[in-house]
Formats: C-alpha cells, structure tokens, sequence
C-alpha cells in the first residue's frame, strides 16, 4: 500500500516518535510506501505532501514538535473538503490514512471513515483527555515540564515571600494541573472540572503563609470561579468553534492579593509545555502506538485508533475514543485536596 501520514491540532513532543515507528516498521517489515501530507488536514486538503521513508525519519526519535508541520485546518468547515481529499488522495495514489492528533484531528478522521476514507487514528495531546485510552503520548512530557518549573519557583516564592500563580494548559480537562500540581507540591490545585471559591483559595494561601510557607496555585487555563465565566484571550473561534482562553491566573493573582495583603505573581507556563524533547515515558509510548497503527493499517482494521489501556496497546473504534472528553474524576481531585493550605 501507499499510506499517508499526518498530525494535526497543536503540535506535542512524540509525534517524530510515531513516523518514524511507522515508516521504519511499514518499510522494512510490510514493504509499504508512505507519503508525509504537511500541515494536518491541510495537507491532504491541498495536495501538500512530502516524501517519507526511512532516510527521513532517521534520528527524529528524540526530536519534539512534527517533522510534517500541523495546523488546525477543518476539512468539513470548507466548502468541498471532503472531495477534495478524496480526489488528492487518488492523485497521489494514496491507499490509506494514518492521522495522529487530539480530539479534534481524531474527529475529522471519524467522520472520514463513516464517508469510506481508509484512516488509523493515534492519539496525541498533552492533555490526557482523549476517551479510550489511558494516557496519551505528549502528556507525560508537559506534566514534567510544568513539574520542573514549580520546583524552581518554589525557592523564588520563599525567597521574596509572595504567592505564585502557575497557569498550565487544560481547557475542559485539569490533567496536567492535577499530575504536576501533585508531583510539585502545589498548596492548591485548581481544575476545570470543579469551580472553585476565591475566598476559600485566599484561606488556603493564609494559611501556608502562616507555616512561615511561601504558596504555589497551579491553575489549569480552563478553571472558572463560582458564578464565574471562563477568563478568555478573546471571543474569536478556530475552525474546530473553540475560543482561545488565557488570563485565569492573572485574573487569581489579582484577587489573591486584594484579599491576602501578600504579594501575587503570575507565570503563565503556555507554549514551553508542547515544546521540547519528549521524555522517555512518550517515547517509548509514541513507538508503541506507531507499530501498532502500521499493523492496524496492514490489517485492513480501519476506523480504529490504537490506544494504551492498562499496560497493553489495544484497538478501539475511532468513534469511542472521540465520543466525550476523559475529564478528571472527582475523587481524583479530592486526592489532592488533603494538601491544600499544608
């Protein structure tokens, strides 16, 4: 077969991983062709391709970010999408699919098999939301980027006596907050899941300061206040109809300081957590799932996506994986709560 390959959505350490398990295994076991499409959907939507064999994806393992680009690109949100990959696909003689992305790249690929597109779908997001799966590759290396950075901050907080805001990424799912909140020793966790109350942050917070402790607040992007709205960047949508969100922590320092008399800062971690050589964890995990796709793939198991559960890579049907969000359970989140204000 000749199959392509792409990543869509935001871009995360271990997608290399992934291409280069699937061309090394699909060339040199199977004796399949693969051509790169460039830039997620809009690659198959434009023709836009690249060769990939295994001259290309030779030391990329250890490489963040994708060799092939990615965009948000929404092939159903243009007029003709559909078609058009379908008659680019053909152009190129393309066979196959394999999609690698979130929620939202996962989606499209859904709604492409049920239109008879031949597509594997491997799931990738540093927020560890996708259904289906226990962990996704990416989320490792985000929760130890943000873990390291409370670490530092810890020390710049005692030093100056103040309380650090630490805004992560999490839309509608607080992973991340809760996995790096728990491994930095976070005084307070706060999540999209549940709204929180500032007066009862602001308790907290007096409290460690009265352990002679300076506080760390992790906060996920997407945590709203009691009888709040989402903190947004702006009102403007992508094409997927998300907005952009951003300000929460500031938003917190703020009231923090008004409230406590002590001093409140904010960092903004963004970007730096998708950015990155992947760590060992999503390495291992990406290569997994790609020689498990390229099986999939050889099989003829389409509309599948490859998924780690327990310890095992399984198949699942695309459409379960991207059916509703993995949300963090509640009783997860009380884990945490034993160590608020300590």
């Amino acid at each position: 077969m000749r199959i392509g390959v792409l990543t869509g959505g935001g871009d995360c350490p271990g997608l290399n991983a992934v291409i280069r398990a699937v061309v090394r295994k699909g060339v040199a076991t199977y004796g399949h062709e693969f051509v790169g499409f460039q830039d997620g959907w809009k690659g198959p939507l434009e023709g836009l391709s690249r060769p990939l064999g295994i001259a290309e994806v030779r030391g990329i393992l250890p490489r963040g970010g994708t060799i092939l680009g990615s965009s948000r690109t929404n092939p159903f949100k243009i007029e003709n999408g559909v078609e058009r990959i379908k008659e680019n696909l053909a152009a190129q003689g393309v066979d196959a699919l394999i999609a690698i992305g979130g929620e939202d790249t996962l989606g499209v690929a859904t709604k492409l098999h049920e239109l008879d597109v031949k597509v594997v779908g491997v799931p990738k997001t540093i927020d560890n939301d996708l259904g289906a799966t226990d962990y996704t590759f990416g989320f490792d290396t985000a929760v130890n980027i943000a873990m390291e950075a409370i670490d530092r901050l810890h020390t710049t907080a005692e030093s100056h006596h103040r309380t650090l805001v630490v805004e992560v990424m999490g839309r509608h799912a607080g992973w991340i907050a809760l996995h790096a909140g728990l491994a930095g020793g976070a005084n307070v966790i706060l999540l999209p899941e549940r709204q929180f109350d500032v007066e009862q942050v602001a308790g907290y917070v007096e409290k460690r300061f009265q352990h002679q402790y300076a506080p760390i607040v992790v906060v996920a992007e997407g945590a709203q206040p009691l009888d709040g709205q989402m903190v947004l960047h702006n009102q403007e949508l992508d094409s997927f109809g998300h907005v952009r969100l951003g300000g929460i922590g500031q938003w917190l320092a703020e009231q923090l300081e008004a409230k406590t008399g002590k001093e409140a800062r904010t960092v903004v971690l963004g970007h730096i957590q998708r950015g990155g050589t992947p760590t060992a964890f999503d390495r291992v995990l990406a290569t997994r799932l790609g020689l498990q796709a390229i099986d999939a793939a050889h099989e003829g198991d389409w509309g599948k996506m490859v998924a780690m559960q327990s310890t095992d890579i399984v198949r699942v049907p695309l459409a379960d994986a991207t059916r509703e969000l993995k949300t963090v359970p509640l009783e997860r989140y009380a884990e945490a709560e034993v160590f608020f204000g300590s």
